[in-house]
């Protein structure tokens, strides 16, 4: 068996990583210079996303050997909607950093596998299926899964983030829902330390913002977080993204080609964060290579959550400026303790149930 992963991100390393655990070297193909050679950004492993599991990364180490030091554990999130906020604590999850950078997730994944990784790579998914046995693809998006008509398309999102210098306190958490500012989308701010924190807006590409232009919201959000903060916020690099897609497979796997991460799927539609899923993602695909189990079975759960989340998305574009206050209005207090800190609970799940009959679900992705 002649295994080739086609991408070094998350889930293709943390593949690689499981399958040398089992004895069997594959071989990684990489379009990029080196493991992260993109933009940096801060990003979460937010709990209330990832029940019934309650601790992303005690779960990746104990029950799948993926060992990875997040930047800080979130111990206070502050939620801001246009007349309203809400201040969660407690343990939340944590945060880390994505990118070129030594400590970002996927130079942690990097230093941890053997597998050799050919960067520069022009090889095409046809290529590998030609002269592998399996193939698994783990390219960061679902380019692939749409060519081989194996996509459900249900949105896109335009990203621009910036990293900024400041005085932050690593172990908050800032997120807005204000549609003044982010219209059906929302804002972030996640530290990478006391001296810097990446700062994002997200705003997806719905009919109703089809002459929305990013650049100006951004100006917008960056004076609100600089007025709110009462710092200059000086910006040291930035990024920005256009109509990236978010859908799910509809099978998982293929033949002997496997589809992980946002090649499968795993970024949540809801707030865009997805990282403990697409890790898993590649952790079950090598289960399936090795035989420890059925990858679309495994998957079944990991799907849930995408549909579960992409109910949320579609209530929150059919709520108003006076809805969101009223939510984040609530969360200030025995329900934001309830719903964030309550590890039975998922709320997630709930609210999908909950939802769904009163939500109407849009098919397809608007540009």
């Amino acid at each position: 068996m002649e295994i080739a992963i086609m991408g070094a991100g998350l889930s293709g390393l943390a593949c690689a990583i499981t399958l040398e655990k089992n004895g069997i070297t594959p071989t990684i193909f990489e379009k990029r210079r080196e493991v992260g050679d993109r933009f940096v950004n801060g990003e979460a492993l937010l709990d209330i996303f990832t029940r019934p599991v309650q601790d992303c990364i005690a779960s990746l180490s104990d029950e799948y050997g993926i060992f990875l030091k997040p930047t800080s554990a979130i111990q206070r999130m502050k939620l801001f909607s246009k007349n309203e906020q809400a201040v969660i604590e407690g343990h939340l999850g944590f945060t880390n950093i994505r990118g070129r950078d030594h400590d970002a997730f996927e130079s942690q994944l990097e230093r941890q596998t053997k597998t050799t990784i050919h960067y520069h790579s022009e090889k095409t998914y046809e290529e590998l299926l030609s002269e592998y046995t399996h193939v698994v693809l783990a390219t960061g998006d679902g380019a692939y899964a749409k060519e081989t008509h194996n996509y459900r398309e249900d949105l896109s999102v335009s990203i621009k983030g910036a990293t900024v210098e400041g005085s932050f306190d690593k172990y908050t958490v800032m997120a807005w829902i204000d549609y003044d500012i982010a219209p059906y989308g929302y804002c972030f701010l996640i530290p990478y330390s006391e001296k810097e924190a990446n700062i994002t807006i997200a705003i997806p590409d719905l009919p109703e913002n089809k002459n929305v232009e990013t650049s100006e919201l951004w100006d917008t959000f960056y004076s609100m977080v600089q007025s709110q903060l009462k710092q200059e916020l000086p910006i040291t690099d930035q990024f920005q993204i256009t109509q990236y897609l978010m859908g799910i497979c509809h099978s998982a796997r293929i033949g002997n080609t496997f589809y992980v991460g946002n090649n499968f799927g795993t970024m949540m539609p809801f707030m865009g964060f997805g990282q403990y899923a697409s890790i898993v993602s590649g952790v079950y695909a090598a289960y399936d290579l090795c035989g420890l189990g059925n990858y679309e079975e495994l998957m079944k759960p990991l799907r849930q959550s995408y549909e579960d989340a992409l109910v949320l998305r579609r209530a929150m574009e059919q709520l108003s400026n006076k809805g969101l206050d009223r939510i984040i209005h609530s969360l200030n207090g025995y329900w934001g303790e309830k719903l964030f800190l309550k590890k039975s609970i998922n709320p997630i799940r709930v609210a999908s149930y909950l939802l769904r009959p009163y939500i109407k679900m849009k098919k397809g992705v608007t540009s």
